[in-house]
């Protein structure tokens, strides 16, 4: 199956189904890089990264052998990475960025993003605390930082530029700032069909701002950074008489809901079994009446806020800092 893509408003194709790449603690870095390297067997394209995630080695690392072994070229990978908070000062995106390449060994990436809206104190330390273990936030203006990306898609590191976890308001900020050169490609955000960010959506197709959804089979209470309390979205009796009719999974009814939508889907699962599943959306349709019932199971109901675990790497514990930061401000998540 050929995977098909969007257009982003600098002429670039990306395609709508990635892998997401973000993992649990548990989870082996050598299970990362298989998983990469079979997602390339199974036909993906597109693969979703970041700093935060300290994988890029092994994902560059499997990119390679695919590229050695003659399964793909360079410029057939999509790959997407993220500057991380503590490099939201001018100077150091560059550095950031730098420092992913060399990780991965590759020229450029295709799409980088700010990872969050919310600039942490610069330093070693991915969640940099005081002695009170309280987050320490830095005061740069985000959008002095989308200044810097701009350099780095006008060196050819980032062929696109983009956000990621951006409401309305704070994408407009970087809209109507003075002097912008290139406006966002992307916003990446929590998006299924319990959380559809229909208002979100609407709003990007108004200004050519692709929406990109992470989360898009929801997630489950064993990671770490996730709601003990929330229900599984891959279990809903909805979605599953969905799947039942078209003998499909709950997964790829899931996916294929956002495809339609026009939102980029990021499936994540590093079980060869589901990552070929999940990449089986593309030769099946849903009806008008099903895309409507999965909009009806929206409760905006997030997965990603409402917890801060122990664990300081875990990415709730910024989600639920910087969603207070954003309350203060005005700009609620």
């Amino acid at each position: 199956m050929k995977l098909c893509s969007v257009k982003l408003n600098d002429g670039f194709l990306m395609p709508m189904l990635g892998l997401g790449t973000s993992a649990p603690s548990k989870v082996a870095k050598s299970d990362v890089e298989e998983a990469v390297m079979k997602a390339i067997d199974v036909g993906y394209r597109h693969f979703d990264s970041a700093y935060f995630y300290l994988n890029e080695e092994e994902i560059g690392r499997a990119i390679w052998k695919k590229i050695a072994d003659g399964s793909v070229k360079r410029e057939d990978i999509f790959y997407t990475s993220k500057l991380w908070g503590t490099f939201f000062r001018p100077e150091l995106v560059l550095t950031s960025l730098e420092t992913s390449l060399r990780k991965l060994q590759l020229s450029y990436v295709d799409l980088y993003l700010i990872h969050f809206p919310v600039p942490l104190k610069p330093g070693e330390e991915l969640f940099p605390k005081d002695r009170n273990g309280e987050l320490i936030f830095d005061t740069v203006d985000f959008c002095t930082t989308w200044e810097a990306m701009e350099r780095c898609k006008d060196a050819g590191l980032a062929k696109s530029i983009g956000v990621s976890n951006f409401n309305r308001k704070q994408l407009e900020r970087i809209l109507n700032k003075p002097g912008l050169k290139y406006k966002p490609v992307c916003n990446q955000v929590e998006c299924h069909p319990y959380l559809n960010q229909s208002k979100l959506l609407e709003f990007c197709k108004s200004q050519d701002i692709v929406l990109t959804a992470y989360a898009a089979l929801g997630s489950n209470s064993g990671k770490e950074w996730v709601s003990k309390n929330n229900p599984v979205l891959l279990e809903d009796p909805v979605l599953n008489a969905i799947a039942a009719r078209h003998r499909r999974t709950p997964a790829q009814v899931a996916l294929r809901y956002q495809l339609q939508r026009g939102v980029v889907a990021l499936a994540k699962s590093f079980n060869p079994k589901r990552i070929q599943e999940n990449f089986q959306v593309l030769d099946f349709q849903l009806t008008p009446e099903d895309m409507d019932t999965l909009d009806g199971l929206n409760r905006n109901m997030r997965y990603f806020v409402d917890t801060v675990p122990a664990d300081p790497l875990a990415l709730g514990a910024l989600m639920s800092c910087a969603q207070t930061l954003l309350a203060l401000q005005g700009h609620p998540m």
